[in-house]
């Protein structure tokens, strides 16, 4: 008779290649998480190696994540974004940005990125801000004689910036996650007053990653300026317009800067929780939104509607990926998974490097928040009894998780650009012109392997 362990362990490697056969096959991804997961728990009670009370669990489980004061920042944030999205302040500000730099060769993709990075730090909410510079900026581009594979790149690239650009929900989950995971490591190590793990200080070590990711993104243009001039020539602006442009930048600039700088300076100051920001954001958008004259009942509505399905789903997809969590771990997977990156050559490190090309495959035909609920409560564990710093592990896979929206055949950020891009446009453009990013963000990856100070500098500055 074979050994229960041993059976335990590959029920749970098959319940994993089982979970991405059904995932390629289009089912639901919540209910493909929960439903296989529970078929394999059937076949591990055959086999006696799977008590169904451990689902005992799993109600108090849910209702700590529904109860978590830390995750009712994510409806609060997601609020923020889909409100700013509606007042129309992207528009103003990819208009006056275009204006801006429209002399510059390049200067429309550089204005892409730039309003790009601002509306990640102002909204996270990937969707909205692809779909708002596809409809406003691609036409201008195309128009100007942009090479439509830049154009669509820069789009694509610059939308997907909310993910690691603090106030990212997906760094909001990560933190909550990795500060219950470190808390138990370190006192299974023997540490019974470990060093907490805070959303805040994920954020503050997301700050300079996406700020390198912005100045690579940059650099890219202004390369594609200098040698091949001809596909992003400049956009000259006329003279009547100049002499009002100082008032148009600073009208458009300075209400979202001091959104801005108000939700994450209080964040990163130590002043408030980032649910207290989050409060203070959605209030302030609903504010830049009456200023405009743009707050209504209408809008009011459309943004709460918007903001329920979006954190309906997330939730409903960690409510899957309990059920897999607790299936995968019981069976001994955990066990599986500790001994595969203990053992490899090169230590920490490349342990890390494995999990990173596993996400990265991953988010070929995963979302991010599918990804991070499998495989973190999985990996984290044992990188972390591997002396892998917390908050560096959830950047570094921040990072490599945004690739997930641009990687085809399901990358989002894509699926968002087709939808209003013109039909004229074909895919392969969209598809092409994403790759030179993806690369540059594999290399973001390797720059936070070789200098992971870059991560760890500011929110150790900030503890002091």
């Amino acid at each position: 008779m074979m050994d229960p362990v041993l059976i335990g362990e590959l029920l749970a490697g098959l319940m994993f290649f089982g979970i991405i056969g059904f995932l390629l096959l289009g089912f639901p991804v919540a209910f493909t998480l929960a439903g296989v997961s529970l078929m394999f728990a059937a076949v591990g009670m055959a086999f006696g190696v799977f008590d169904p009370s451990n689902f005992g669990a799993l109600p108090n489980r849910y209702i700590g994540f529904m109860t978590s004061e830390v995750l009712v920042a994510v409806p609060l944030f997601i609020f923020m974004g889909v409100m700013l999205e509606r007042s129309n302040i992207a528009e103003q500000l990819l208009l006056t940005m275009a204006k801006l730099f429209g002399n510059l060769r390049g200067g429309l993709g550089m204005s892409v990125i730039i309003v790009g990075s601002m509306l990640a730090a102002s909204t996270g909410v990937v969707g909205a801000t692809v779909v708002t510079m596809g409809l406003i900026s691609l036409p201008a581009m195309l128009r100007a004689g942009y090479d439509p594979k830049l154009a669509t790149g820069v789009i694509c690239a610059s939308g997907t910036l909310g993910q690691i650009i603090p106030p990212s929900t997906v760094l909001i989950f990560m933190g909550d996650m990795l500060s219950g995971i470190n808390s138990q490591v370190q006192m299974a190590k023997g540490n019974f007053a470990p060093t907490a793990v805070s959303v805040g200080d994920l954020f503050a070590g997301a700050l300079l990653p996406g700020f390198l990711l912005v100045g690579l993104y940059l650099a890219y243009t202004i390369f594609k300026a200098i040698t091949d001039p001809e596909s992003c020539p400049a956009t000259p602006v006329p003279p009547e317009e100049k002499k009002y442009l100082l008032r148009e930048v600073a009208v458009s600039l300075l209400p979202p800067m001091l959104l801005i700088l108000s939700v994450l300076g209080s964040i990163l100051g130590g002043i408030a929780t980032p649910t207290e920001a989050a409060s203070v954001g959605a209030v302030g958008a609903m504010i830049l939104a009456a200023l405009r004259w743009r707050l209504s009942f209408t809008i009011l509505r459309e943004t709460t509607v918007a903001t329920a399905t979006i954190t309906s789903m997330v939730f409903v997809i960690l409510l899957g990926a309990s059920v897999f969590s607790i299936v995968f771990r019981l069976m001994g997977g955990d066990n599986l998974v500790h001994e595969f990156l203990s053992n490899l050559p090169g230590g920490p490190l490349m342990a890390v490097a494995v999990v990173m090309a596993i996400m990265f495959v991953l988010g070929f035909i995963l979302d991010t928040f599918e990804i991070i609920f499998i495989v973190i409560p999985i990996t984290a564990p044992v990188l972390l009894m591997m002396d892998v710093d917390p908050v560096w592990l959830g950047v570094i896979v921040g990072v490599n998780l945004q690739t997930s929206f641009l990687t085809p055949p399901f990358g989002f950020a894509l699926f968002y650009l087709r939808g209003v891009a013109p039909d004229t446009l074909p895919t392969s453009a969209i598809y092409k012109g994403i790759l030179p990013f993806v690369v540059l963000q594999v290399l973001a990856i390797a720059i936070l392997f070789a200098f992971p100070g870059i991560v760890t500098w500011l929110p150790r500055l900030i503890a002091g």
